[in-house]
């Protein structure tokens, strides 16, 4: 498959809208390029997700990736070879990699290959990749997620959030009691507190415990005060989101729902897939690197079930995700299809 028309796909689809829960359009589009260009089956699923496979052997590879996107919409645009646009690295980059490497690739006559670009990954649902959880179950699975064309991401941190609400009658702001925004931040800095202390004398970031506050917000009603915050927290290996839950602050007369829960989960950096891996970057001109990020991806929903070799795999730089100015480099996503063909018909 030439060049020109994997960078099409890919400015096609970017130029589609889907942040999480508005992915149809998105999702049908893709569907309709995979039959276009002779995917064996491909159809929009019953949550959404975009699925197209390719070869019938009884050896199955997943290619899950995820089509909605974090919010907003700036301009898409090309700058020489960059691509600008909201998905362009997180994560319609790895997908549109990922449905051009299977079609490129010569799939062994053993294997079938399935593209999912499965929906609400930015959200704390995973909708898409909890479907897809009882419909498959691969013998080798590759996530789609930025991490540069060279390099294999092993391991995501698990994940917890923090619903806190405090509601109760207002005081005059001259006097002693603690206004509800104070309340708020009062809770907030005893959780950092906690997550500072796990931290002591931990110099990988991976084994920390990420503490961030993500929304604060106070309000009036009539007589009384309202402050609702959410945090949220990264997990590392050590620590299960149960465990957490029952070592968090007392909320002192607020209400808290726990939600969102995630295991941290990382992958064998010695399987068949990640040797793959490694020697098809070489054979591109890269040295492998392995790397653990500190989010989340739909690895931990389908590592512990599936229990098969994975890794997540995608070209873009992640620390572009979610920003105003997020683009992808087209020559890095060439490489990666590249990348991904090999790996294909190796497996």
């Amino acid at each position: 498959m030439n060049a020109t028309t994997a960078e099409t796909l890919l400015r096609d689809l970017v130029s589609i809208a889907s942040p999480s829960c508005h992915e149809a359009e998105a999702s049908a589009f893709l569907v309709d390029w995979m039959r276009a260009h002779d995917y064996d089956r491909a159809y929009v699923d019953e949550v959404g997700n975009a699925v197209g496979f390719i070869g019938d052997g009884p050896r199955e590879i997943a290619l899950l990736g995820h089509i909605d996107t974090f919010a907003g919409f700036p301009p898409v645009r090309p700058d020489g070879r960059l691509l600008y646009g909201r998905g362009a690295v997180d994560a319609k980059g790895p997908l549109c990699a990922f449905a051009v490497a299977a079609r490129q690739a010569a799939v062994p006559g053993d294997a079938r290959v399935v593209v999912i670009g499965a929906v609400e990954e930015e959200a704390a649902t995973s909708r898409g990749a909890r479907h897809a959880l009882a419909r498959f179950q691969p013998d080798f699975c590759v996530i789609g997620e930025p991490s540069h064309w060279d390099r294999i991401t092993l391991g995501y941190k698990g994940r917890l959030l923090l619903d806190w609400r405090w509601e109760g009658g207002l005081s005059h702001s001259a006097g002693d009691a603690p206004s509800p925004a104070e309340r708020a931040l009062e809770y907030w800095a005893a959780v950092k507190a906690q997550s500072d202390e796990h931290n002591r004398g931990i110099d990988s970031i991976f084994a920390r415990l990420d503490a961030s506050l993500r929304d604060i917000n106070t309000w009036q009603e009539g007589v009384n005060g309202v402050a609702e915050m959410t945090i949220g927290l990264r997990l590392p290996p050590a620590i299960s989101p149960e465990s957490l839950a029952q070592e968090l602050p007392p909320a002192n007369g607020a209400a808290m729902t726990a939600r969102g829960a995630e295991y941290a989960y990382t992958g064998d950096r010695n399987s068949e897939l990640s040797r793959l891996f490694r020697r098809a970057i070489r054979a591109a001109g890269g040295v492998p690197r392995f790397v653990y990020k500190t989010g989340t991806s739909d690895m931990n929903v389908v590592g512990p079930r599936w229990n098969c070799p994975i890794l997540a795999y995608g070209p873009g730089d992640s620390a572009l995700d979610h920003t105003p100015d997020e683009h992808i480099d087209l020559d890095e996503y060439l490489r990666a299809i590249d990348v991904l063909s090999a790996v294909l018909e190796s497996l």
